[in-house]
């Protein structure tokens, strides 16, 4: 895949996502499908993530990211998309 074919979203995801393994469901999921980027909890309760990739990958990341973890109650996803930086591999941050 070029670089032309890659995109970038910024995900902030809001509800009861904390201490539920969201992050490291997020990270799961992301590894199989193939997205670069990361994931980290954020202070004010929600969690923040990068996904960097193929288009229909990166829309598969969102959509996932409504449900998320099994024992996560997601009340809303806000996302903007930015300009890929040449992510490699996926991590959760601290």
């Amino acid at each position: 895949m070029s670089d032309s074919d890659r995109v970038r979203t910024h995900v902030y995801v809001s509800g009861h996502v904390q201490g539920v393994f969201y992050r490291a469901s997020t990270r799961e999921k992301a590894r199989t499908e193939g997205i670069d980027g990361w994931v980290k909890n954020r202070t004010d309760g929600r969690v923040e993530a990068v996904f960097e990739g193929p288009k229909p990958a990166v829309e598969v990341m969102i959509e996932w990211c409504k449900t998320g973890s099994r024992a996560a109650s997601v009340e809303a996803v806000e996302r903007t998309t930015e300009e890929p930086t040449g992510l490699e591999g996926f991590e959760i941050r601290r």
